[in-house]
């Protein structure tokens, strides 16, 4: 088993000395990369800018990013040898181009007016072999929050999709859903990051003796 994580936010330039960010902490992909070792799978974390601890696991191969481009040539490098991807990062929507940013934009009495482009889509990009599969995330308003993971899940052709309200960005704790492309649905108890990733980690199941995007009844 040789599983491909991906966790923390994008940091894109608006110059040399600012950048677009999010409040994403990171801390749920380093738990599941931590509980992954721990289950004595070959891990690849691909971790953006935190300032939490990266944990010194044996077993355990972490390549860090700051922006969306950097991020997509690590998943272009690292996932063709990986069986499973849990793409748990907070990947940037918006970013300023290229060819518009300057060493450093000075302060202006009428303010500042910027205009982005949509970053790509990294997971509905991803090129898949028959026995790979890939774990996607939803950060939703609650009221929104099951329809708009139902829809990223078909539309981005994942094999199952955690489902977590806006409150478990940058929190301790978290209450997650999680979806199976065939249409099963587990819901998890509020807990800590660090016991969600286990819980995440059973219900995706050993592999490869047992496929870990079935669902089935339990």
């Amino acid at each position: 088993m040789h599983l491909l994580i991906t966790a923390g936010p994008t940091h894109e330039p608006i110059d040399d000395v600012r950048y677009i960010g999010n409040r994403s902490s990171g801390r749920l992909g380093l738990s599941i990369a931590e509980e992954s070792c721990n289950r004595h799978w070959k891990t690849t974390l691909l971790l953006g800018p935190t300032a939490l601890p990266v944990p010194q696991l044996e077993g355990l191969e972490t390549q860090r990013f700051q922006t969306t481009e950097e991020l997509s040539q690590l998943l272009d490098s690292y996932w063709p040898s990986c069986d499973l991807l849990i793409m748990a990062a907070a990947v940037a929507d918006y970013r300023l181009p290229t060819d518009s940013r300057p060493a450093k934009h000075a302060r202006q009495p009428q303010g500042l007016d910027l205009h982005l482009e949509s970053t790509p889509d990294l997971v509905a990009g991803l090129q898949r072999k028959k026995n790979q599969r890939v774990v996607g995330f939803a950060l939703e308003e609650a009221a929104n929050l099951v329809p708009r993971a139902l829809e990223k899940l078909s539309k981005k052709k994942l094999d199952a999709i955690v489902a977590n309200p806006l409150e478990t960005m940058d929190a301790l704790n978290i209450t997650g859903q999680l979806f199976f492309s065939d249409g099963t649905h587990r819901l998890a108890p509020e807990q800590t990051k660090q016991a969600f990733a286990h819980w995440l980690l059973d219900e995706l199941g050993d592999w490869p003796e047992g496929s870990p995007v079935t669902g089935g009844d339990k």
